[in-house]
């Protein structure tokens, strides 16, 4: 079998695989091939992939002699790839459902890794955990530079300098780092969230738990936001509003798939924070928590600094690629033999879940439901 490695946009700094993980696949057999200059951004060059027993090549070359087809993104829609191939990335296909139904006319199988079922066997695999965890780190830390006073309290003979007080709005993966990031910098964190499940993580890193009863059950939703009722949305924004009126630091990481995501700082929350105020919203990819956040832009409203980032882990390339290049081996794994060769078992929940296109079908039912293509889906052991 040999697997392939794009080479990433332009924007995005992080690689499918180190040459570390190119390595594991060499010592079972699998022949891997790197577009040239693919992990450049991520500090690992041509060199270390030949190293690794990787060869290099073009784009089309990759695309040409590969079995399995690795890209963080969609691949570039002007390339061509041939029917029979298998690509496995992250391609946020609940968004993406246009591609996902030109990938099927091409005769490819697809593997969109945010689509795996959320289970305790598919956290080795879990990237989109892998990479928040770095996402509510580096939130802090964005927050933390553009912030115009000190996180901690100080006391100094020249006077004494109060804490910041950090709101963090969705105590996931992202929010749970960014909890324990805003401690060890010595700031003041409240944190809402819809589950009460969590209330007790929130509390064992040290930050205060904001609680708003008759939530929607979102156990099921695999860490994302469900949508609430009317009710519960009124009861919601009023204890937001109580404290984002004291906050210094905001951030928000609350999404729902497939749809926009939900607004959580209205104009009037944002009118009641005073000059200087950091807001950063991780979920601007989808929409934002603010009716105000624009994707990959800070935007300045009477003061308050709306910072609008869906990819800070790409700002620790290395790291963020050695963790999802990780998710990716645990995945291949699934796969492929001991021996290296590829054996799509569909009777396994997990490489079932994980696919949207195989064999000319649309084959997961929620993006059936965006395209309109709703269909009987057999997926057959071949």
């Amino acid at each position: 079998m040999i697997v392939g490695l794009l080479k990433e946009p332009p924007t995005e700094t992080r690689v499918s695989l180190l040459p570390e993980g190119v390595s594991a696949l060499t010592k079972k057999g699998i022949q891997v091939i790197v577009e040239t200059g693919a992990g450049l951004k991520a500090s690992a060059t041509n060199a270390d992939y030949e190293k690794a027993g990787a060869k290099a090549g073009s784009a089309e070359d990759v695309i040409a002699a590969s079995d399995v087809i690795l890209s963080i993104h969609p691949p570039d829609a002007r390339l061509k790839i041939p029917a029979g191939k298998i690509l496995l990335g992250v391609y946020q296909v609940l968004y993406n459902s246009d591609r996902v139904q030109q990938w099927t006319q091409d005769g490819l199988t697809v593997f969109s890794l945010e689509m795996l079922p959320r289970t305790t066997r598919a956290q080795s695999m879990d990237v989109l955990s892998s990479q928040a965890n770095i996402a509510g780190y580096k939130a802090v830390l964005l927050a933390a530079n553009l912030y115009p006073r000190y996180f901690p309290m100080f006391m100094t003979a020249a006077g004494s300098i109060a804490p910041a007080k950090v709101l963090i709005l969705g105590a996931g993966v992202a929010g749970l780092q960014a909890i324990a990031t805003a401690r060890r910098l010595g700031a003041v964190v409240e944190v809402f969230d819809t589950r009460p499940a969590v209330k007790e993580e929130v509390q064992s890193l040290g930050a205060k738990f904001i609680e708003v009863e008759g939530a929607a059950d979102a156990s099921k939703a695999g860490g994302y936001a469900v949508e609430q009722t009317e009710e519960y949305k009124q009861k919601q924004q009023q204890r937001i509003k109580e404290s984002i009126a004291k906050a210094d630091i905001v951030i928000t990481t609350a999404q729902i798939p497939g749809k926009k995501a939900p607004i959580l700082i209205t104009e009037e929350m944002l009118d009641g924070m005073r000059n200087g105020s950091i807001v950063i919203d991780l979920a601007a990819a989808t929409g934002g928590n603010t009716p105000f956040t624009k994707n990959n832009e800070s935007v300045v409203r009477n003061g308050v600094t709306i910072v609008g980032n869906s990819n800070l882990q790409a700002t620790t390339p290395s790291d963020a690629s050695k963790l999802y290049g990780k998710n990716i081996l645990n995945f291949l794994g699934l796969i492929t033999t001991k021996e290296g060769s590829l054996n799509l078992n569909w009777d396994d929940d997990l490489v079932k879940g994980a696919c949207v296109a195989h064999n000319g079908q649309i084959t997961n039912e929620r993006v059936q439901q965006l395209t309109g293509n709703l269909q009987p889906t057999t997926i057959n052991n071949q």
